[in-house]
């Protein structure tokens, strides 16, 4: 019909969702890589590679024999927290030879998980020092190696010497709704520091 209009009416467009860099830190073989696939929605991004004889005497396996893979740049992964925000996971590689990646994986980080492994609570003091240098918020997970958490959290946060603000959680990294509230643990943590006092 002449002079009708027939176009319909462009759909709502909806703004683009915020995205929140994260990192998943610790020592070697506490389960970054582990909790990244957990909890990603996407395929995650792997660099691991076998452990090779070179490795020896410079990775320390002790109480972690049988790992056979290790993580040589990042992890990759991302899950989507609601319709405005997105959150990209970043694994960080865990032996001290590759800790000088740690510096550009953290540039635009809003916060971190750091993963302790209990039978090995050393490995992840590095960690722990990197983001409290640079104050980068952080929350403490404990990864049940074999579904065991034989010590109490704070146990842990008086042998880790932890300021009293910084969360420690009990976690499964092999399971996907244990890895989230870890993540979602540290969102509060993170919207708590943004807040004014008052």
């Amino acid at each position: 019909m002449a002079g009708s209009d027939n176009t319909a009416p462009a759909p709502t467009e909806r703004p683009a969702p915020d995205t929140v860099k994260i990192l998943i830190a610790g020592g070697f073989g506490v389960g970054k890589t582990t909790m990244v696939g957990s909890v990603s929605e996407i395929a995650p991004l792997r660099t691991e590679e076998p452990l090779t004889m070179a490795g020896l005497g410079v990775d320390d396996l002790d109480g972690i024999e049988e790992k056979c893979a290790t993580t040589v740049a990042l992890d990759f992964g991302r899950i989507t927290v609601s319709d405005d925000l997105v959150l990209y996971l970043f694994g960080t590689p865990g032996q001290q030879r590759f800790w000088f990646m740690w510096n550009d994986l953290s540039l635009g980080a809003l916060g971190a998980v750091v993963l302790i492994d209990v039978r090995r609570p050393k490995s992840s003091f590095a960690a722990i020092d990197f983001f409290e240098r640079r104050g980068i918020p952080f929350v403490i997970a404990v990864n049940g190696f074999h579904g065991e958490h034989p010590y109490p959290v704070e146990d842990i946060r008086e042998s880790l010497t932890l300021p009293e603000g910084v969360p420690v959680l009990l976690c499964d990294a092999r399971d996907r709704a244990s890895s989230r509230d870890v993540l979602i643990a540290l969102l509060d943590l993170l919207i708590a520091t943004a807040a004014p006092a008052g």
